[in-house]
């Protein structure tokens, strides 16, 4: 997927109360009940209906790598839907997001104030409102770019400009070469 639609995925996972099955024949089983039958699993996976009732039955218990890595991922997309979606409501209304991100930030600032662009650790607690501006653009499909251009917003106002009570004078927060990105609910 991306660095940011993945980082906000890990966050809302990290709010299940359960763990996600592990085996390959447990996982496969629970996709069945999911999609309630083999074909579809089939299709979704990109492998036969025989392939997958194979792995139900525990008859196949190691799949390549390649497999058990589609596997994973349409078994998290679909681990406790009601779960995740309560902890990105209230991250959303009430509780915010975290982001931690060792990254470049420089700014647009009028002429004579610096502006350098340098790698900075951040570790920002961000208010609700940009939790929901985050969600609803991954929820609508959004780009990698466009998720980025809302967290550089939401840097500007909470870590630069401290919710307007300094550096008023900021116009752009340039936010690129990414080394590490994570969010946290």
């Amino acid at each position: 997927m991306s660095l940011f639609g993945d980082g906000l995925e890990a966050a809302v996972q990290k709010a299940s109360t359960r763990p996600a099955p592990k085996s390959a024949g447990a996982q496969m089983r629970y996709l069945v009940r999911q999609l309630k039958g083999t074909k579809a699993v089939a299709q979704l996976l990109r492998i036969s209906q025989r392939t997958v009732e194979r792995y139900v039955k525990d008859q196949i218990k190691k799949p390549h790598p390649d497999l058990a890595a589609r596997l994973e991922r349409e078994v998290r997309k679909r681990w406790q839907p009601q779960i995740r979606a309560k902890a990105r409501q209230k991250a959303a209304t009430t509780g915010g997001i975290v982001i931690d991100t060792r990254a470049r930030m420089g700014y647009t600032a009028p002429i004579g104030s610096t502006d350098q662009d340098r790698i900075r650790h951040l570790t920002v607690a961000l208010p609700p409102q940009y939790a929901a501006r985050l969600f609803d653009a991954q929820e609508a499909g959004a780009t990698d770019a466009r998720l980025q251009e809302i967290a550089a917003e939401a840097l500007k106002e909470v870590y630069s400009q401290d919710g307007g009570r300094r550096a008023g004078s900021l116009e752009e927060v340039r936010f690129t070469d990414i080394e590490h990105l994570e969010f946290d609910l």
